[in-house]
């Protein structure tokens, strides 16, 4: 069983930066696929970016390719995602979940949420 606690979110102007963290408090983490998700005001959870379990292949939605990094260091059970050149677009309450299967974009496949955390993007 593992549970997930995002921090790092905040309230950033428009082309800045922040870092969300996922650390989660199993012993098992390395050996599921992390993902990031996002979900807006009135929208569906979205698909943002995931991580294999070694952190060798990485998958990104085509919006936020170029600008998001995602990363883990399983020593620390600890997933990341880097943004930089922030948009308004990008505001959302962001959620790292954990998976079987590589490369999977659709939240029902992923077994294992954190609680969101919540980011905004001021123009």
């Amino acid at each position: 069983q593992e549970q997930l606690v995002e921090s790092g979110g905040g309230l950033v102007q428009a082309g800045g930066s922040l870092r969300l963290s996922c650390a989660a408090s199993g012993r098992t983490f390395r050996n599921y696929e992390m993902g990031w998700f996002r979900q807006a005001p009135g929208k569906e959870r979205e698909f943002v970016a995931t991580i294999s379990r070694s952190g060798s292949n990485t998958y990104y939605v085509d919006s936020v390719k170029g600008r998001f990094a995602i990363s883990r260091d399983n020593a620390k059970n600890t997933g990341y995602l880097q943004m930089n050149s922030l948009k308004p677009e990008d505001t959302a309450v962001y959620y790292c979940a954990l998976g079987r299967w590589e490369g999977q974009s659709i939240p029902k496949n992923y077994d294992y949420w954190g609680q969101g955390t919540q980011v905004t993007v001021s123009s």
